[in-house]
């Protein structure tokens, strides 16, 4: 049977049957010929066996493991090995495993077979292999996979900031938690987790990657001991140690109490007197009393108001303005409510003119006027000055032409000062993805990142990346899948793509760490390593000169950037920027106050610390003297020196229905003139244009206006029997009434009577006795007129019969000038006969109708 692995077609397999078929009489080789034939044979079937050996145990590498996970569970192995790295610990603790829970499901992931995953090439992580584990996220990578990764990362940085000499050291990202390593903790070497043993042996009795020994690590936060696990993965637990310590008051006596949860509360009473130096603490024992809780009637800093207040904060101001004459003796303090002496008048100091050249010491009543020289400040260009007279506000924009450069240094042009010169050339660089080019206007050369999105497969093949478009590998799949645990109370979120080989985790408690703020207790979050997040609570704290509280997130421990010193010389360096935890003071109040506009238009919310009436943009709307316009300004307030507009508009006072002229006078009260221009329009006819008084027009009734659109002649339509009205011009369908006289016959068109035309459908003519005798007289002789006709023709008939016979009776030759008579006589022998025809046919006929018609005449006249 041939193996499944070897393709079908002729190969030396193939052969080797086909030759093995064939009759024995070919098979005729030398005994050479058949040893080196049998040599290949066996060469490719050892070849062939290890291939499908090396497959079948690489793909049960897998299987192999989860069933020695089983072996080791079922007999205790692994229970043996997680004791003997957690003896030291618990023999501390008597034998209390809870601060063991995260550390122990790390070293549990260790014997689960596919728990761990490098993230960097989405393989399982085993035993045997060289790896290396991160020391902010404890994720364990392939050694080699995080050494090409960190040589990438400092090449794509270096790249892309153009540094190419190598001298800058720029660090690399972990690819799990984004921590950032300098060039010089490059792993290089296989270490163990407490990098104690350098190559760690693979020890069937010990952790994997593990040197046996105790970790020593110092325990975090720090308090001065050591962790005393064997060398394990993830965080160090909390420390176990017993020491003596007192409660957080201190009034009782110091008690054994674990190092890592060692505050405890004695739960007396505080007692400690307050800031407030009037009221005790109640809490019970705690570490730092709270402000004052307590409500009492206090003064403000002025004296005028009395209010309760929270004890916590005796000190107050009020919203009144102070009001007391300063020393001038011409102005009045605006400060609000203060303690101590009024600040002197500020118009008392010496002050200066616009321009700042000339500086006089006037009196507080008087303002200081412009000095008339030249202003001379500096424009907002930077390179020019004013050229006015000294003013009071801002310069106007320079105005110079002077020749620029565009920003990307190709074109050069004059052009006012003010202006920015930007030619319209396209960068063709390619930017730092090193795949799509720059494409901006006018670009200096710092090309701007890629805003397109990367979209390549990740490497767990079930998302694309992203990021922005970028050079070289992606970070790994950011996405994460849960797996729960058995009571769905625990998640645990592994890497794309290595959800179906992850077993479940174990269930972990939350963090309890005291705050580190204002606020009672924390924010509910899982136990973690290092320091807890900042707090997000609401800072609550009560605000100044208001009686809110700060609402941002707590702001008690903020990383700020601490202040550089400054440098005694050019020979020192500057040091890096350091971070320090400061309390940052609350914001302004922006809690919103309901505060009226100018116009009393609209109650908008204001923030609490600029309260005040404000001008809210929308038109003045107050009624102008003209009494029919309202004022278009801007919400403003109204004074003696700031009144509303002047109305400038047209009259806009609705016109009498029908009139389309608007009113000649300006904008004015009480009602409008009558209209005195002329109205065109037509008459309804559609003939003649008519012009009519507009206030006539307007002012008429129905029947007035039809008659003052008529033209008075008359109608040009004609009706449906084809004559012209008679009406004068009117509107609407002519009546169908016809009084024109028409000429009615009898049907021999003998006699003729006059009717109306509107009822000449009901009149009919008739004949009478004489116009049958004219008929029956006309009808005699047009048949005596067809018999002479017919006599005629058969006249004509027998003379064309007698000559014929004639000539047949002759016989015999004729004379050649006698045949020719004969043929010319007999000619016009034929043209008689057919004129005579013709008379017979065409003339008697006509002749009878003429006579007729005659006739017909005569009778009527008659």
């Amino acid at each position: 049977m041939e193996p499944a692995w070897r393709p079908q077609g002729r190969g030396r397999g193939r052969g080797q049957e086909v030759e093995r078929s064939r009759p024995p009489q070919k098979e005729k080789a030398g005994p050479g010929g058949r040893s080196l034939f049998e040599e290949i044979r066996k060469s490719d079937q050892a070849a062939a066996q290890r291939l499908v050996e090396s497959r079948l145990s690489s793909s049960s590498s897998d299987e192999d493991d989860d069933e020695e996970v089983k072996v080791d569970h079922k007999d205790g192995k692994r229970g043996r090995i997680l004791a003997s790295t957690f003896t030291s610990y618990t023999a501390q603790t008597g034998g209390d495993e809870t601060g063991l829970v995260r550390t122990g499901q790390y070293v549990s992931d260790l014997f689960q077979s596919r728990a761990l995953t490098c993230l960097i090439c989405i393989g399982s992580v085993k035993r045997t292999q060289a790896v290396w584990s991160c020391s902010s996220c404890f994720s364990l990578l392939h050694l080699p996979c995080i050494q090409k990764w960190a040589r990438d990362s400092v090449f794509l940085v270096s790249s892309v900031s153009g540094e190419a000499s190598g001298q800058e050291q720029h660090p690399w990202p972990c690819p799990k938690c984004r921590a950032e390593y300098p060039p010089s903790a490059t792993p290089n070497r296989y270490m163990c987790y407490c990098g104690a043993l350098q190559d760690p042996p693979a020890d069937p009795w010990l952790a994997p990657h593990s040197c046996g020994s105790v970790c020593q690590k110092q325990l975090k936060p720090s308090c001065g001991h050591t962790c005393l696990l064997l060398c394990h993965p993830g965080p160090c637990p909390p420390c176990p140690k017993m020491v003596s310590v007192s409660c957080m008051c201190g009034k009782a006596k110091p008690l054994p109490r674990r190092c890592s949860n060692k505050s405890w509360s004695c739960q007396q009473t505080c007692s400690k007197l307050l800031p407030c130096k009037q009221h005790t603490c109640t809490q019970p024992c705690h570490t730092e009393c709270r402000p004052c809780p307590r409500v009492s009637e206090q003064r403000c800093v002025c004296g005028r108001e009395r209010a309760e207040r929270s004890c916590s904060s005796p000190h107050w101001t009020c919203t009144q303005v102070c009001g007391s004459l300063l020393s001038c003796g011409n102005h009045t303090c605006e400060v609000l409510c203060h303690d101590g002496v009024c600040p002197p008048c500020p118009r008392s100091v010496s002050r200066s003119c616009p321009c700042s050249k000339t500086k006089s010491s006037l009196p507080c009543t008087e303002e200081v006027l412009p000095c008339g020289d030249t202003c001379d400040r500096r424009l907002s260009c930077g390179k020019h000055t004013c050229s006015m007279r000294c003013h009071r506000g801002s310069c106007e924009t320079c105005r110079h032409e002077v020749e620029k450069e565009c920003r990307c240094g190709k074109y050069r042009k004059f052009m006012p000062c003010h202006k920015e010169y930007l030619c319209d050339s396209k960068c063709p660089k390619t930017r730092s993805c090193q795949r799509h080019q720059c494409r901006r206007k006018c670009c200096p050369g710092n090309c701007p990142p890629c805003d397109q999105s990367c979209g390549r497969t990740l490497g767990c093949r079930n998302h694309k990346c992203p990021s922005g478009c970028h050079q070289g590998s992606c970070y790994p799949c950011p996405e994460a899948v849960e797996v729960t645990c058995s009571c769905s109370s625990t998640v645990l979120s592994v890497p794309c793509g290595r959800e179906r080989s992850t077993r479940p985790p174990r269930c972990k408690e939350t963090c309890r760490r005291p705050p580190s703020c204002h606020h009672p207790s924390r924010e509910p979050h899982r136990c973690h390593p290092g320091p807890c997040p900042p707090c997000r609570l609401p800072c609550r704290l009560p605000l100044p000169h208001c009686s809110h509280t700060c609402p941002p997130p707590c702001h008690d421990q903020v990383l700020v950037k601490s202040q550089q010193v400054k440098l005694a010389g050019p020979w020192e360096q500057p040091s890096a920027p350091a971070f320090v935890q400061k309390a940052l003071p609350c914001p302004p109040c922006q809690v919103p106050i309901p505060t009226t506009c100018f116009g009393e238009h609209e109650v908008s919310p204001v923030p609490c610390h600029r309260r005040g009436r404000f001008s809210c943009q929308q038109p003045c709307g107050r009624p102008l003297t003209c009494g029919n316009h309202d004022c278009s300004r801007d919400c403003h307030l109204v004074t003696d020196g700031n009144k509303c507009e002047v109305c400038e508009q047209g009259c806009s006072k609705p016109r009498p229905p029908g009139c389309p002229h608007p009113c000649s006078r300006p904008c004015h009260p009480g009602n409008c003139p009558a209209c005195s221009k002329m109205i065109r329009q037509r008459c309804h006819c559609k003939i003649s244009l008519l012009y009519v008084e507009c206030t006539k027009w307007t002012s008429a009734d129905k029947q007035t206006k039809m008659q003052l659109s008529s033209c008075n002649n008359q109608c040009p339509k004609e009706l449906s029997c084809g004559h012209r009205c008679k009406q004068v011009c009117h509107p609407g369908v002519c009546e169908e009434k016809c009084q024109q006289k028409v000429k009615l016959r009898c049907p021999c068109k003998r006699i003729k009577k006059e009717f109306l035309c509107s009822l000449s459908d009901q009149c009919v003519v008739e004949c009478v006795d004489s116009c049958r005798d004219q008929q029956k007289k006309v009808s005699q002789v047009r048949e005596a007129e067809q018999r002479a006709a017919q006599e005629e023709e058969q006249k004509m008939l027998q003379d064309e019969l007698e000559a014929f016979e004639k000539r047949q009776q002759r016989g015999g030759r004729r004379s050649k000038k006698r045949g020719r008579r004969e043929e010319v006589e007999e000619e016009a022998g034929r043209a008689g006969r057919w004129w005579r025809r013709c008379a017979a046919f065409v003339l008697v006929p006509l002749g009878g109708a003429l006579l007729s018609a005659a006739a017909c005449y005569l009778l009527l006249t008659d």
